[in-house]
Parts: structure tokens; C-alpha cells; sequence
């Protein structure tokens, strides 16, 4: 909880702290260093490490950030977040920036996961229909997972929708499986 709090608050400072065009690539940067963090043990390792200097830490981050086209306030706030010692929230504070993003654009990001690749017409039914439904802007990522079987699972925020087959079948285990 105090993490999500600290990672608001950081988050907050950053989306004032920039101009308009820089946003979204202020939002890919943190999204793609917090992904680049959690899929690399040896970066997660030199991020942490206090044999590491900050000002080491803070030139393997710019240059990361380099990377990810990150524009010059982005990279003195990941700066800041290593004098702060707070670059372990990276990964709560990217998804925390890109709430606010998606608040200010007034979309909702939206997840579709089904068991085979949805083809473009059925992508855009859906589309469609979650625009028409939510009455706002959607941005939907659409993804596959074979494990569900059959069916579509939607995740909005914090809410899903789950109309698999493995997600039915772990419902009514649960309802025969409750004392």
C-alpha cells in the first residue's frame, strides 16, 4: 500500500513536470525500463547493489533511457529516483504515470484475452462494442492464452469479465469445494 502511495505521489510529479509532447514517450521509457528491470537479473542486480555508485547507477539508467528516446526531464527523474533510492518502485510508478496518461486522454486500457488470435473484424466488434459500452475512448490490447481453453476473458482496471471455460470450471469448483 505505502508503495502504491510513493509511486502515485512520483508518478504525479513527473505527468506536471512535462509538456505535451513528451508524455507518451515519457510513459514508453518508464514502461520499457521497468520491463527491461524485471526481465534482466544483471541490471536488476546493478540497479540494487550498493556496490555501485549512484552516479554509475544513474549513467546505466540515462543511458537506458536514451534507448527509449526518454526526453531530458525523464532522464533527471530517473536520476532522482536513484538519489532517492526509489528505483525499485519503477515498475508501480510506470503503471502509475500511465493511469494518469490514460485519464488526461480520457481512455480506459482495456485487455482481451482469448484462446486463438481474434482476426481484425472480430478485434474491431470488440473495439466497438467496449467503446459503445464504457462510453469513452478504449485502448485494447488483445492477447492469447491457450490455457483457457475457449471463450474471452476482458480486464478492465481492477474488474474482469471471465467467460472461459477454465475460468467457469474454477467457479464451480469453488461452489463444490465451499463448506
Amino acid at each position: 500500500m505505502i508503495k502504491t502511495a510513493v509511486a502515485r505521489r512520483y508518478a504525479q510529479a513527473l505527468f506536471e513536470l512535462l509538456d505535451q509532447p513528451n508524455i507518451e514517450a515519457t510513459r514508453e521509457t518508464l514502461t520499457g525500463l521497468a520491463l527491461t528491470i524485471k526481465d534482466s537479473a544483471s541490471l536488476r542486480h546493478v540497479v540494487a547493489s550498493p556496490a555501485f555508485s549512484m552516479e554509475d547507477k544513474i549513467a546505466v539508467l540515462t543511458e537506458l533511457g536514451g534507448r527509449f528516446r526518454c526526453p531530458p526531464v525523464g532522464k533527471a527523474f530517473l536520476a532522482q529516483l536513484v538519489k532517492k533510492n526509489r528505483i525499485g518502485f519503477l515498475s508501480e510508478i510506470a503503471e502509475a504515470f500511465a493511469k494518469l496518461v490514460d485519464e488526461s486522454k480520457g481512455t480506459q486500457p482495456v485487455t482481451v484475452t482469448s484462446t486463438t488470435v481474434l482476426s481484425a473484424a472480430e478485434q474491431n466488434q470488440f473495439k466497438t462494442r467496449l467503446r459503445d459500452t464504457l462510453k469513452r475512448q478504449v485502448e485494447v490490447t488483445f492477447q492469447t492464452d491457450a490455457s483457457y481453453l475457449a471463450g474471452v476473458r476482458i480486464q478492465i482496471g481492477s474488474a474482469v469479465v471471465d467467460s472461459t471455460v477454465s475460468g467457469r470450471l474454477k467457479d464451480i469448483q469453488g461452489l463444490l469445494t465451499r463448506d
